[in-house]
Parts: C-alpha cells; structure tokens; sequence
C-alpha cells in the first residue's frame, strides 16, 4: 500500500500522469480505451425505455413496473489509479450516472458504521431483534441475521415495497446467465445456507439498517464516507415512491441497493474512485482513520456459500471471476456494465462505465497488459 497515494489527493490530482511513473504503459493504456470504447455497452441510453433488460431482470409484468426515477445513460468512461496516481482517464468522468448493484457495496460499508457506532451489536444476532416492524417474525425468517442478509443467503420471505421475495428466486447473474426459471417457486431454505442474488432481499438490509440509524441512508452516507474523502456533490441516492416510512414520528424514504425498479445510487466515476481508495486504504483517508480496518477486512471475508462473494463485495477466489485479473482483486459491480476494481497487491483502483458483461475481463486483461 501506497501511503502517499490517494489520501492525499486534491483537485489538481485529477490531472493524469506519464503512466511510466507508476509502472504502466501509455500505449497499453491508450490500446485499454479503445477497447473499452468499441465494447460499450449495448443498453439504450434512454434508461427508462429497457431497464429490466439492462440488469437483466426480465419478469412477469405484474412486478416488473419501475418505482422509483431513472436516467439517461452516459457513454463509456474510465479511469485508472495506481500507487495513488491517475494513469489513466477516458469518457466523462465527473457524469453522476446511474450504477445499479455497485450501490451494495456502498450498503455494505454502511453497516460497518453501524457495527462501529453500536447500534449493531453483532452481525450474528437475528434481525428481529433490530426491526421496528414485523418482517422477521415469520418461522422462516426469525433466524435471520444481519451477516446472511449482508452474504445473500438470508433467504428472507415476504414482500416490500409491493415486491415479492419470488421475483427473484432462481435467479442467476453473470454473462450468459439462464434466468428461464426467475420468479417461480423454489422451497426456501434455512437462513445462512444458500446463496441467492435477490434485490427484494438486499432492499430488506437498507430499510432495516435506516431502521438502527433512524435517519435516511443518504444523509449517514454523506456524514460517515462521501464529506470525509471529499466526494462532489453530484451524487444522488434514490429511493422509490412507495419506500416511505415514519421513524421516531419522522417521515423518511428508504433506498434500494440497486436500480431493478429504479432509483439507486446515481454517482460519478471519480466518486467510485474515491470510495474505492478508502477501501483499498483500510478505511484510511488523508492519514486519518475513517472507517475500522476490521470490518473494511470483512468485506472480502469468502461467503460459506459463495466463495465469489463476501460482504456485498464481488471476490475473485481462484481467479474464476474474471480470470485475467488477480485472485487477490476484489469488486463492486452493477448491471450496465458498472465496475469498480481494487486490488491492493497491485496498489490499483479502476472504474470502468458501460462495458459490456461479456467484455469485462477482455477490458480487465487489458490493463493488466499495461503494468510493468
């Protein structure tokens, strides 16, 4: 790790380097942009026009309505830092976009701050002890802990915001993935045994993690991590029409980790940038701890069901992820396709806009071609 790098980062940073300088190549970095630009991807930029088959969400019409606000999309961009140094930057950068499941890392970091403030006690304690309303009374979801929802393998049953659990069950994610059984039944299994990628369920986290916070995500998102490493203020986090809830006699809206129904974390690629470096740095920032390294270390714990998969965190176990990129890379990814790629062995931090699933690792292979 590089002490130097981005904590120290001010406006003038943003000016890219020679590439030399950190151990890169300027024309493998130039080869990386043309690449990615020829792989942009394909979802039509007028968002709202073909959300669900830009996450690949397709469902049965009764749940497939939009809840909450969409964008237009930006055109592919990108940015490289290495040992704290941009290398590399392409695109519009500084576009505050829509970054769909990306937005689960973010809930991930979040809860943290809520183990750290000890409104969490233990992330092994059941749900029920936390909620302000019903939803883990039920035989199937008593058992529930913070841990499984935080792993997606709480298997949690019920509805929120007019969508059921169902929707998502049998629901496979990655390039090529089959969803022909998405939203039929499935028995569910015991909590923390079974590994499920479900957007109601993730949804089910946000609420009740503004349940212990007893304020909107948003407004701890910008206190805890976005003020302290200095983000802009063009990031937006959206939640749905129907996501309002009274807490303490107050009226709040609660946000989704995602944009399956739409809303979600809107943000730039710098932004991603930044966040990603607090977690690249072990919750440091500018020298100073922001967030405990324990909990940044559990992030990218291998889930028991999942060994891709950790604390809302994609994992890279035995490269078979992206096999071009290291084992020791871990990342935040949404539909689009969003990325945003840490490796700390490699002391690099890459957010890549609008990439095409299936070119991912083909775009990944090629900056791994730049480092010397």
């Amino acid at each position: 790790m590089n002490d130097s790098g981005p904590n120290n980062w001010s406006e003038t940073t943003w000016d890219v380097i020679d590439p030399s300088a950190v151990g890169m190549s300027s024309a493998a970095l130039a080869a990386t942009v043309a690449f990615h630009r020829s792989e942009e991807a394909d979802a039509n930029r007028s968002l709202s026009k073909g959300l669900q088959s830009v996450a690949g969400n397709a469902e049965p019409k009764q749940w497939a309505g939009l809840l909450g606000p969409t964008k237009p999309r930006g055109g592919p961009n990108g940015l490289v830092l290495r040992h704290g140094k941009l290398a590399a930057s392409w695109g519009d950068t500084e576009r505050a976009d829509m970054t769909f499941s990306a937005t689960k890392s973010y809930l991930a970091v979040l809860t943290g701050f809520a183990v750290e403030k000890g409104l969490i006690k233990d992330i092994d304690e059941p749900m029920r002890n936390y909620a302000l309303d019903d939803g883990f009374e039920s035989t199937q979801n008593r058992d529930i802990t913070w841990r499984h929802l935080l792993q997606q393998a709480s298997e949690w049953e019920g509805t929120l915001w007019d969508k059921p659990d169902l929707v998502d069950r049998n629901r496979v994610v990655g390039a090529g993935a089959d969803n022909s059984k998405k939203g039929t039944h499935r028995d569910l299994q015991k909590p923390g045994t079974f590994y499920e990628y479900n957007d109601v369920r993730v949804n089910r986290l946000a609420l009740s993690l503004m349940q212990v916070f007893r304020r909107p995500l948003p407004e701890v998102l910008k206190e805890c991590v976005m003020g302290p490493i200095g983000a802009s203020d063009t990031w937006e986090w959206h939640g749905y029409e129907n996501s309002w809830v009274e807490i303490d006699g107050k009226r709040m809206q609660s946000v989704p980790g995602g944009a399956h129904w739409g809303g979600g974390l809107w943000i730039s690629s710098r932004d991603h940038a930044r966040f990603g470096s607090l977690i690249l740095n072990h919750g440091l920032w500018g020298g100073q701890r922001i967030m405990g390294e324990g909990w940044v270390n559990a992030l990218c714990e291998p889930s028991p069901c999942n060994p891709n998969y950790g604390f809302m965190w994609w994992l890279n176990t035995g490269r078979t992820l992206f096999p071009s990129a290291p084992a020791s890379s871990f990342f935040a990814l949404g539909a689009g396709q969003n990325v945003v790629w840490l490796d700390r062995e490699l002391d690099l931090v890459a957010v890549f806009r609008w990439i095409k699933q299936k070119s991912t690792d083909g775009l990944i292979s090629k900056v791994m071609e730049a480092i010397r």
